[in-house]
């Protein structure tokens, strides 16, 4: 009688055929679900850590395009036409400059293309999207989507036209180029990226060793 039960199993032991695992698959009734309901079953706690970095991704980004759009309106109504604002002597001050370049003002004579270059990377980030796993990667590639946008919006609302705009700049260290906080944001989520893919950490969370 006792090798029967081991075998058979009741409710409360690892072998029972009503088991947390068996009821995943069958219904109260005894009869098979649906292989699709079962598959719904298994996926369902991968899914839903995708969301929340997917959120994540999103959130980021939107702190950083709000910060940086807050910046630039102060800078252009309150900083530009005037005497710079030092905040540590001349080792840093608040200069606004219009940027007709890449960030930190290289390149003026391809406005376009970076334009280009930055409605690009925005949709290589939203592919990313689909499947990404990994919460630095999920910050990361916040920062970029947010700088991204950011300067974008300059682009295209800014004078002297539609995706020729100038880019405000306002921060600017002695000795350095000026730059806003989308620059910032996009270095930033770049260096990430890249100690990420050195530690060999990949968006799908997987770890790989070359």
């Amino acid at each position: 009688m006792a090798e029967a039960e081991r075998i058979i199993g009741t409710p409360d032991t690892p072998g029972a055929g009503t088991g947390p695992e068996q009821r995943d698959v069958h219904g109260t009734d005894g009869t098979d679900r649906a292989d699709g309901a079962g598959r719904a079953d298994a996926d369902a706690p991968v899914v839903r850590p995708r969301r929340r970095r997917v959120a994540v991704l999103f959130a980021v980004a939107a702190f950083a395009y709000a910060l940086d759009l807050v910046s630039k309106l102060l800078v252009v109504a309150k900083l530009e036409h005037h005497r710079p604002i030092e905040i540590v002597g001349d080792w840093l001050k608040f200069e606004a400059i219009r940027n007709a370049g890449a960030a930190f003002g290289f390149g003026e004579a391809f406005t376009v293309i970076f334009t280009v270059i930055a409605a690009a990377v925005i949709v290589v980030i939203a592919r990313l999207a689909r499947k990404l796993y990994s919460l630095p990667w999920a910050i990361a590639l916040g920062l970029l989507l947010g700088g991204a946008l950011g300067n974008l919006t300059d682009r295209i609302f800014r004078s002297p036209g539609v995706f020729e705009g100038a880019v405000v700049d306002f921060i600017a260290p002695k000795h350095f180029a000026v730059f806003n906080l989308a620059d910032s944001a996009i270095v930033c989520g770049g260096i990430l990226i890249v100690l990420l893919s050195f530690r060999g950490l990949d968006p799908d969370g997987t770890v790989h060793k070359d």
